[in-house]
């Protein structure tokens, strides 16, 4: 085949996916953003979780967060719970690796935080029980998922917000993802500046 008709196949599949997905995650995504600026003015902060990819997305919106994303302003209150290798490990052989983010969401989460939970397909075991331990600490969710939403759609409760992108393809998920990270890192900046 055709290296460079395949290399444009990719690009215009991604970008049909996020033409579709734009009508469909706008809703979702200025909602997140409203509750994730106002968990932050509250004093909040926002713990995200994920696998693989989504790890990677997880800790892309955290440095987002306490460094900066467009605009100079001070950091803001956000922890991947993907980073710390010595917790996962020692939780994952003591435990399971099930609960590698739950117990972390347990231990650190608050009335008021956010748990950010990225998984593609929404069966993410550990991802699903870190949304579980957060309605236990009364936290808000916002979930990235894709695919028909698996099983992380039939746990979030009805103040949770699901950006669940429409697709089968993991990797046409994970860069709608990432742009939703985006979008959702500059309509937190937006509204912090119109807040002062």
């Amino acid at each position: 085949m055709d290296l460079i008709k395949r290399i444009n196949q990719n690009f215009q599949d991604s970008i049909s996916t996020k033409q579709i997905a734009a009508e469909i995650l706008a809703e979702p995504i200025a909602s997140a953003a409203q509750a994730m600026t106002q968990c932050i003015l509250s004093g909040g902060k926002i713990l995200s979780c994920g696998n693989g990819g989504s790890a990677g997305d997880a800790q892309h919106f955290s440095s987002e967060m306490l460094n900066r994303f467009e605009m100079e302003r001070p950091g803001l209150a956000a922890m991947a719970l993907t980073t710390d290798s010595s917790t996962i490990t020692s939780i994952a052989n003591d435990y399971s690796y099930e609960q590698i983010f739950s117990k972390q969401v347990t231990a650190l989460g608050q009335h008021g935080d956010i748990l950010l939970a990225i998984s593609t397909s929404g069966n993410s075991v550990n991802v699903n029980k870190a949304v579980l331990a957060a309605h236990e600490r009364d936290m808000l969710v916002v979930a990235l998922s894709g695919k028909q939403g698996g099983e992380l759609t039939s746990i979030l409760s009805p103040s949770d917000v699901e950006i669940r992108v429409p697709s089968d393809s993991t990797a046409r998920i994970q860069e709608v993802h990432l742009l939703a990270i985006h979008c959702l890192c500059d309509l937190i900046d937006y509204q912090l500046g119109l807040a002062n």
